[in-house]
């Protein structure tokens, strides 16, 4: 036997390669560039020691070598999947835990009140928590460092069931001396488009957000920003210094609001609202404190 095993994650990626005829649809869903994902079957190809793709300017398709071991494959793939569940089954057995990943509205503003419940519920249940952004956390959940995660995003990656929690909002906001705060209209969305905002990075909820709604509004999306920051609190900070409006969470925004620091403007022709949802991997049961975190998450009994 060979003492050099072929990487699995490589090995699906070249099943999804086989299934969509396109090297960059199956970088796209399992989160790569398509850069990497033609590095990574290099490198598989070269292990292997077969010619695995026929590549051209309209897609890529197997070789009649790619296509044996795109079936041999198939069972490979599909029994490392139950060798990575059933540990975790062992692991689950040991000790409950629960390894937990979410984006960074919902941890800073509602996953302490969650998991202050579950403790509450299930003292034994030890909790690990990754504060990433909505793209970040989907892959936290496919690539299996992750039982579960919450998430802000309209966009689910393959393999990835969810739920919806609840429903937030996005609102726009400025420094009190910002001529939006003077307004007696609402700014209509073309406006708020056109107009350079500080935002979160790519790959965050809250932008994402932002951007499909404009897109499902106007056709376009934002022009490029003011400036563009990692986290709420620093966007915040932007926006109080005067540096441009923003769009955040209404939870990231609601004390200062509420005390006068910021002002709330609103915005016409467009549906700011988005789904908070529990997102882990398809084809897998949550965990029985998952199962809860969701019930909690939800206002159900927990």
């Amino acid at each position: 036997m060979s003492a050099q095993w072929p990487d699995v994650a490589s090995l699906e990626l070249f099943l999804l390669v086989v299934e969509y005829g396109s090297i960059g649809r199956a970088a796209t869903e399992v989160g790569l560039t398509q850069a990497s994902a033609s590095r990574r079957l290099d490198t598989l190809e070269r292990e292997l020691g077969v010619p695995l793709l026929l590549r051209d300017t309209t897609g890529s398709r197997p070789t009649p070598q790619g296509q044996t071991v795109a079936d041999w494959a198939h069972a490979v793939v599909a029994a490392a999947r139950d060798l990575e569940s059933g540990v975790a089954a062992l692991r689950r057995h040991r000790k409950a835990t629960l390894q937990l990943a979410a984006s960074m509205t919902v941890a800073e503003y509602l996953v302490p009140g969650w998991l202050a419940r579950l403790r509450e519920l299930e003292p034994a249940v030890e909790v690990g928590l990754q504060v990433l952004n909505s793209e970040e956390v989907a892959e936290q959940i496919h690539g299996g460092m992750a039982d579960m995660g919450f998430i802000e995003s309209y966009d689910l990656p393959r393999d990835i069931a969810a739920t919806r929690v609840r429903v937030d909002r996005l609102v726009t906001v400025v420094a009190p001396t910002h001529p939006w705060a003077r307004r007696r209209s609402p700014v209509p969305a073309t406006e708020l488009a056109a107009t350079p905002l500080v935002m979160r990075e790519r790959g965050s909820g809250t932008r994402t957000t932002l951007e499909h709604a404009l897109a499902e509004a106007l056709g376009v999306g934002p022009t490029a920003p003011a400036l563009e920051l990692s986290s709420n609190a620093a966007v915040k900070v932007a926006v109080l210094s005067g540096a441009a409006p923003a769009v955040l969470s209404e939870l990231a925004v609601a004390a200062e609001i509420s005390d006068g620091r910021l002002r709330e403007v609103p915005i016409e022709d467009i549906d700011l609202r988005r789904p908070l949802r529990a997102v882990w991997r398809s084809r897998t049961r949550l965990t029985d404190p998952g199962e809860r975190l969701v019930r909690i998450a939800a206002g159900r009994t927990g």
